[in-house]
C-alpha cells in the first residue's frame, strides 16, 4: 500500500510541472485551450542528461511547532544541499520573460544546536535529517544575457526522522515523541521566493518555506487532500496563463503571489489536521527562512 501511495504520489506531482510546460509551448490560442500534451515536453521533463547540472547550498533559520504539543520548541537552524537539473528556456509570452524549472533531490539537517542552543530548559531541544525529491518552477524577468529576476514555487516530498533531545517531557509530549521516535516520516513542503541570476554559473536566492510531518500516513485520506491541492493549483495555472497572455511583465509576479498564498494557505489548513479536510492528527510544522547560491554548470 505505501509503495502505491508513492507510486501515485510521484505521478501527481510530475503531472502539475508537465501540464505548465505543455501550456508554454503550444503555438496557437486553439490548442492552449484544447490543453493538448507535447510528446517532445514529456520527453524534455523526463531526459534529465539534456537539462543543466544544478546545485544548491542553503542555510536557514528553522520554527517548529506542532498544535497539542504543550512546551514550546527551542529555535533552529538549517543547512541543505540539493542535486538536481535546471532548464531555462524563453517564454513564448514576451522575448524578456524566461521560463525556469529545477528538479532535485534534497538533504537538509535541522538543529538547534546550529542556533547556538537554548537557555530555556522547558524549551524542547531538536535534531532533524530530511531527504526528498522537490520541483521548483519560476518566471524570470531577463537582464542583459545572463541574469535574470526569477520568482519561484517549490514543493516537495520528504522523509525527516524528527529526534527530540529533552529527557524531562511531561507525559503529553513524551507520548507524542515516542510516535516519532526512530523512524522517518513522510510529509511535503511548499517554498516561495525570489532568485537572481548573476551569471549563467552563479544565482543567489532568498525564500520562505512551509513544511509538515505527518506521525503517520493515513493514503487515502492523505491522497484526497493531495487531490484537493493539484486542482487548485490547476485552477491557478489557468488563471496566471491568462494573465501571461494578456499582460506578460505582471505575469512573473501573479505567479508568485498567487502560489505563496495557496501554499501558505493549505499550510495554515493542514496544521490543525494533517489531511486536511479530514479528520486527522496534526503534524509537525515547520516554517524556515532560508538563503542560499545555487550554481548551474
Amino acid at each position: 500500500m505505501k509503495l502505491l501511495g508513492f507510486t501515485i504520489t510521484l505521478f501527481l506531482m510530475i503531472i502539475s510541472p508537465l501540464y505548465i510546460n505543455a501550456q508554454d509551448s503550444t503555438k496557437t490560442d486553439e490548442e492552449d485551450w484544447a490543453w493538448e500534451w507535447e510528446w517532445d515536453d514529456v520527453n524534455d521533463w523526463i531526459s534529465w542528461s539534456q537539462k543543466k547540472p544544478t546545485i544548491s547550498l542553503n542555510y536557514g533559520l528553522s520554527n517548529i511547532s506542532r498544535d497539542d504539543v504543550e512546551e514550546s520548541f527551542a529555535n533552529n537552524d538549517l543547512i541543505e544541499l540539493k542535486l538536481g537539473y535546471t532548464t531555462r528556456k524563453e517564454s513564448r509570452y514576451a522575448d524578456f520573460i524566461e521560463k525556469f524549472n529545477y528538479n532535485y533531490a534534497f538533504l537538509n539537517y535541522n538543529s538547534t544546536s546550529l542556533a547556538g542552543g537554548t537557555e530555556d530548559t522547558s524549551e524542547i531541544e531538536t535534531k532533524n535529517w530530511q531527504f526528498g525529491l522537490g520541483w521548483s518552477d519560476g518566471y524570470g524577468y531577463k537582464i542583459g544575457s545572463e541574469g535574470a529576476i526569477i520568482p519561484y514555487y517549490s514543493s516537495t516530498l520528504s522523509f525527516t526522522e524528527v529526534d527530540f533531545q529533552n529527557d524531562s517531557l511531561n507525559v503529553n509530549d513524551e507520548d507524542i515523541m515516542n510516535r516519532y521516535y526512530g523512524t522517518f516520516r513522510f510529509g511535503s513542503s511548499s517554498e516561495f521566493g525570489i532568485r537572481g541570476q548573476i551569471t549563467d554559473l552563479l544565482i543567489v536566492e532568498a525564500g520562505y518555506e512551509t513544511g509538515a510531518v505527518f506521525e503517520g500516513w493515513l493514503f487515502w485520506k492523505w491522497a484526497g487532500s493531495a487531490v484537493i491541492e493539484v486542482a487548485a493549483n490547476g485552477v491557478l495555472d489557468v488563471f496566471i496563463k491568462e494573465v501571461f497572455k494578456s499582460s506578460p511583465a505582471a505575469g512573473p509576479i501573479v505567479f508568485l503571489v498567487l502560489k505563496g498564498a495557496l501554499g501558505y494557505g493549505l499550510y495554515e489548513l493542514r496544521k490543525g489536521e494533517m489531511n486536511w479536510p479530514f479528520p486527522s492528527a496534526p503534524p509537525i510544522a515547520f516554517d524556515n527562512v532560508k538563503f542560499g547560491v545555487t550554481f548551474t554548470f
